[in-house]
């Protein structure tokens, strides 16, 4: 029997996980390639240090599910982040001051409402997120998205000064880390650069509670999508297996 026909498979770590997923299909970041991102299920909650080890090694999250581009023919993608201490551009804190203005943020758990799922999909097709043949998102999809979880996490909530929800943030804790899972946001408020804020506020959590580093994700040379994190310098991208730093 081929391998990946007899999925489930026990993945020797710490604390194990179950390889549910491995199979090559199209890249969703980059037209033309061909990807690989075997999806792993831990058996328990990781505690905080266990997550800081699977970031550091550059692994992302998809609700309850863990994943590490190993595509056959391409290193695209390279995990990034950004120390705790990062020194903020002129631009950068005009945007921060901004948002501290004219927002008002709370912390909680991660949840599903309809006013979310309808949110994430203003951001997901405003933006022109969403593949051509993509659906409206349904409440159980966004669950098991940005809900579902084997880790500490927290949601930030983004009010307008009229108090409507315009963005959040699905954001995981570890020890000595934070790890920006995913934000989305009104797209129709460009002159409050969301994005951008959120990752500031959260930057300003992890000084706040002495971490030392920010995990942004996946940075794609190539992919508009995801272009935009090599902005924020200095960074760190994990290449060939190091973390190496850009200035």
């Amino acid at each position: 029997m081929n391998r990946l026909e007899s999925l489930p498979i026990l993945v020797d770590v710490q604390p194990a996980e179950l390889l549910v997923h491995d199979a090559t299909e199209a890249c969703p970041y980059l037209e033309g390639r061909t990807a690989r991102m075997p999806l792993r299920l831990p058996v328990r909650a990781l505690t905080r240090s266990e997550l800081d080890d699977r970031l550091a090694r550059g692994d992302r999250r998809h609700g309850a599910l863990f994943y590490r581009p190993t595509c056959p023919e391409c290193q695209a993608c390279q995990a990034i982040r950004l120390p705790a201490d990062f020194p903020l551009s002129k631009s950068q804190r005009r945007v921060f001051n901004r948002g501290e203005r004219e927002l008002r943020v709370e912390i909680g758990s991660p949840t599903v409402s309809d006013e979310r799922v309808a949110l994430y999909d203003a951001h997901r097709f405003g933006r022109g997120l969403a593949r051509p043949e993509a659906t409206p998102m349904d409440p159980l999809s966004y669950q098991r998205f940005l809900v579902d979880r084997q880790c500490d996490a927290f949601e930030l909530r983004y009010f307008d000064r009229d108090d409507r929800l315009v963005a959040v943030a699905v954001t995981d804790r570890g020890e000595r880390a934070m790890s920006a899972v995913y934000c989305y946001y009104d797209p129709s408020l460009p002159k409050l650069s969301l994005g951008t804020y959120s990752i500031l506020k959260q930057l300003e959590l992890c000084q706040r509670w002495d971490l030392d580093w920010l995990y942004l994700g996946l940075y794609i040379e190539g992919c508009d999508a995801m272009s935009y994190k090599a902005r924020f310098q200095p960074h760190e991208r994990l290449v060939d297996g190091t973390w190496t730093r850009f200035e």
